[in-house]
């Protein structure tokens, strides 16, 4: 384990106070185009996301918002066409060769189905060791991997014995341990996970987030979290992100934007979230957005969110709207939303 990961590892899971060192973590201005002409789709706008060391960075939005694109280019799979990524102070689209080999095993990725995402025809095992068949320095020799092997499996919560046993053998929940293991083989600082909860029943996607958060805990990772279930994100985000149409319109501290959503869509996803209260006198009205999500092919002019929103106003269809932005209260990263007329602001 790095000494930066170590030292995370130690303060508990959540940071607390401003943040002095440099994010592992930061994208600046990164826009990302497809097609041509008028089939040109714009699916990352001018996206600004910082994550802290240890931290975990919750990325929410309807389907189509851009998320999984900026996966794509956080783990290196996708070169922006502007803007800048930096991580640890790297620019990884600037490497080649064997540094560019050496960064990859930074940054892995749970995948949303652990039904599809496991090779059948594999041992768990197998499955576990195949990121060292191509990093062959990480964990070099079958009884190193053996031994490495058997830890992996005792750290999400599975038997020593389950080495030798195929998927077909292991329930939902207990495949995505698998796939998680395998994540951590590479001893990563950075862990993109795609939904990787969506596809279990509920009772078996909180064991999954226990053991996310308890790695995070005991070994420092850091993590981006996408999800369309708010509850789940609200559980295990330090920061949240939220992205409507390649553009993030509203972020910050994550009790902060659920507890105070300064833009109307966040607003919106809050009251569709499902919540258990049985004082349904005292529960906020529920927000109907109209209309449908409007094509990335033709993105709305002014503010994007405008032909849904209920405060729009003329000025939302002719000026592209400022960030507005509220101090939080110890100090660090400010609370901001992309909005000509935010449901709640303090100025900083």
């Amino acid at each position: 384990m790095s000494e930066s990961r170590a030292t995370t590892a130690t303060t508990g899971t959540r940071a607390e106070g401003p943040q002095e060192d440099p994010p592992l973590l930061e994208v600046r201005g990164v826009t990302k185009t497809f097609g041509r002409g008028r089939r040109r789709l714009t699916a990352l706008d001018g996206v600004d996301v910082r994550i802290g060391r240890g931290q975990t960075l919750g990325l929410v939005g309807e389907s189509g918002c851009g998320k999984s694109t900026l996966a794509r280019v956080l783990l290196g799979l996708e070169r922006p066409d502007a803007g800048t990524v930096r991580f640890d102070g790297i620019d990884p689209f600037a490497l080649r060769g064997k540094e560019l080999l050496a960064w990859r095993r930074r940054v892995q990725m749970v995948f949303q189905d652990p039904f599809a995402s496991l090779n059948a025809r594999m041992s768990a095992a197998d499955l576990i060791g195949e990121p060292w068949r191509t990093h062959r320095d990480v964990v070099p020799g079958a009884k190193a991997q053996e031994k490495r092997t058997r830890e992996l499996l005792s750290l999400v919560g599975l038997r020593e014995s389950d080495a030798h046993r195929y998927p077909n053998e292991f329930s939902g929940g207990q495949r995505q341990r698998i796939g998680i293991a395998r994540a951590l083989a590479l001893d990563p600082d950075l862990i993109v996970c795609d939904e990787p909860v969506s596809a279990l029943d509920l009772s078996v996607q909180a064991q999954v987030l226990n053991v996310l958060s308890d790695l995070r805990t005991q070994l420092g990772v850091t993590y981006v979290f996408i999800s369309h279930d708010l509850s789940v994100v609200r559980y295990i985000s330090d920061r949240v992100t939220v992205m409507y149409l390649g553009k993030v319109i509203e972020q910050g501290e994550t009790e902060g934007v659920f507890e105070r959503p300064q833009h109307p869509y966040t607003a919106a996803l809050m009251s569709a979230a499902p919540v258990l209260n049985t004082a349904r006198d005292s529960s906020p009205p529920e927000i109907q957005l109209q209309g449908e999500i409007p094509s990335p092919f033709d993105i709305p002019s002014g503010c994007r969110f405008r032909t849904r929103c209920w405060r729009a106003e003329d000025l939302c269809a002719s000026e592209t709207p400022p960030v507005v932005s509220r101090n939080t209260a110890d100090g660090t990263e400010p609370h901001t939303a992309l909005c000509h007329f935010p449901l709640e602001t303090e100025s900083a």
